[in-house]
Parts: structure tokens; sequence; C-alpha cells
């Protein structure tokens, strides 16, 4: 278990208070016991944390003076880690917590797996059970691959890359360093592209090649059963740093930028390119061949029809729930505004003319 001091040193934090706690992992505030870590980032919980029974507290230092000046607080003696950004610094905590208890995944080729006499996998690599890995597949040091996972012909993926369970990776594919793909995401399956040839006697949607690929950054998080296309002619490409929760629709020859973070069921049509730093509520959704500028924040729920040029903006289009029958109250409103609009045009009209 590590010491107050040695985490401070670790994630260079201030510390107040002593250092030789021992310190066992984090709770919430509320059920924090004396050997674990807790963390204020919403002066909302003031009052919670200064109750609290954590023995260890991550604090801004606004919120450090707040506390040790609070009367009657029962913990004088509790130890704060203080950081310019609470909420991260217990992420990174977290991690290194996590590490002590994470699987550890020896080297090695299950006798299930099945690899291509033309793939390249290295020593340090773990391939699990009922494993596929195509022709000129390219793996690189320690990536992690588990069971019934399929890694197509000429794909790349980078160092210390983990792939869950049920994984469809298709041909062609890169991956970068550090990625994470959970359990029942496909990358690289074909970008939805038809041609319509109808006429009056009948007709088809000829299917358009996708010939393009998918291109991920380094340190990218894809989430269960999320899907991202390849290219129809050029690539769909996920930027660095990017993570993506579950059920996301990621369209051929979509471009999102560094850093993004895209809630789960959001759908990103064709061709559209988002900027880097963008945050994308749950189950907003975009049309095609739109340009999201970067730092642009979409709220849950949203429609994006139009190309959002300046920086840093908010987004939100969701009517807030109410009940049922007042619902249709509005609606009848708004089934008659065109209307309204005309009447209105009228009595302009009239009282121009007088």
């Amino acid at each position: 278990m590590p010491t107050a001091l040695d985490l401070a040193e670790q994630f260079q934090v201030s510390l107040v208070g002593d250092g030789s706690l021992l310190l066992e992992g984090l709770a919430p505030l509320e059920n924090a016991q004396p050997n674990q870590i807790s963390f204020l980032s919403n002066p909302l919980y003031r009052k919670t944390a200064a109750d609290s029974s954590a023995g260890a507290l991550i604090v801004s230092q606004a919120d450090l003076d707040f506390l040790q000046q609070e009367p009657g607080s029962q913990h004088q003696s509790r130890v704060y880690f203080v950081a310019k950004n609470p909420y991260a610094t217990f992420a990174r905590f977290a991690q290194s917590f996590a590490q002590l208890h994470a699987p550890v995944y020896k080297s090695g080729v299950h006798g299930s797996a099945v690899i291509d006499p033309q793939a390249t996998v290295p020593a340090s690599c773990h391939i699990g059970p009922f494993v596929h890995i195509g022709a000129g597949v390219i793996l690189g040091e320690r990536v992690v691959v588990l069971g019934n996972s399929s890694i197509a012909r000429n794909a790349k993926i980078a160092d210390d890359t983990l792939i869950y369970p049920n994984v469809s990776i298709y041909c062609d594919i890169t991956i970068g360093k550090r990625c994470i793909i959970h359990s029942g995401a496909v990358i690289g399956a074909d970008g939805f592209g038809f041609a319509p040839d109808f006429s009056a006697k009948g007709g088809e949607w000829v299917k358009i090649p996708q010939t393009g690929t998918v291109v991920i950054g380094d340190d990218v998080e894809v989430g269960s059963s999320t899907t991202i296309d390849r290219g129809a002619m050029s690539n769909t490409i996920i930027g660095s740093g990017t993570k993506i929760d579950n059920q996301v629709q990621i369209a051929h020859n979509v471009i999102i930028g560094n850093c993004c973070v895209i809630a789960g069921c959001a759908a990103i049509s064709g061709s559209t390119k988002i900027g880097h730093f963008c945050i994308i509520g749950g189950a907003a959704n975009f049309a095609g061949h739109l340009t999201i500028a970067d730092r642009t924040t979409v709220s849950g729920n949203t429609s994006i029809i139009r190309s959002i040029t300046e920086p840093g903006q908010h987004f939100t289009g969701v009517y807030p729930s109410m009940p049922h029958s007042a619902w249709e109250k509005n609606a009848a409103i708004l089934r008659g505004l065109d209307k309204i609009r005309q009447r209105l045009r009228l009595l302009d009209k009239r009282n121009t003319a007088e």
C-alpha cells in the first residue's frame, strides 16, 4: 500500500498532513473509511466532505481553506492532497490503485488461436483463445488480444494496445499505441454507401465499394459495441487521446480531432469533421459533410444539421420532458405556427397600407 507521501510525490501535488498514512484505495465521500481517499471537486459537497470519514481528501486550495476553517470539523488530522484539478488528480490516483489489482496478461499464444504465418506477432504479446490474426497483420510489443477477437489482413496495432474479447478489426486498419478497444466493437466495416438507380419500372441501390480504411491515433478508447466504418475512398480518422463511449456510430470518412469525448449512442454521419477537444453528449447526432470547430460542446440528444465555425460554443437542442397532456397542447401550437405567421404578415401589410 502506498503512503500519502508516495502518492503526493508520484503525482506532484501538495500534501497537507501525515505523509506516513497508509492508503488502501478510493471511495465516495459518503462511504470512505479512514484508510481511503475521496475527492471534492464541487463546492456544493463541502459539507459532505467535512462530515466524511475519509482519511484523505483530494481538494483545491479554496476547498482546503474552507474545510480547515469549518466549525466543528471532525477530522482536523485528515490528510489533504491539494491539486489544481482535483477530479483529474482523482482519476490518476484511481489508475494507480487499479493497476495493483489489474489482471496480468502473460505473454504467449493460446493453443486455440489461429495466426497466419505471414503475421508479425512479437513474443511479448498475449493472444487469447480462439483469436484469429490474418496475413500481413503487424502487432507491436505487449499487445493483448483477448478471446474470440478477429484481426483481418494487413491491420497494424501499435505497442501496449488492449483488445477485449469479441472485437472485430477489419483489413488494413491502423490502431495506435496504448489504445483500449472494448468488447463487441467493430472497426472497419463498410460505410453505408449506395447510389440510387431507379426508373418507373424499378431499379436498385448500387453498392459503392468502401476502399478507404480507419486510422486510430494513440491513447484512444473505443467503447463496447461501437462501430467505426471504413472510408469510401479516403480514410476515417480518430485523433489521439479521443475517448468514445458504448454504442456510438461513426460513419465513413468522418474525421475526429484529438482529445474529444463522445458519449453513448451518439451518431456522426459520413464525411463530417469534428475538431479537437470537442465534447459530444449521449445520443447527439450530426448530419453528413459538416465541419465542427474546436472545443465545441454538444448536449445530449441534440441534432446538429449545420456546420459550426466559431470555436468554443455550446449547443443544445432538446425539449425538456413534460406531462404528455402539456406536450399535446404545445404540439398543436407548433403545427399551427405557419398559419399564425401568414396571418401576422397579412396584418402587417394592412397596417403598412394604412
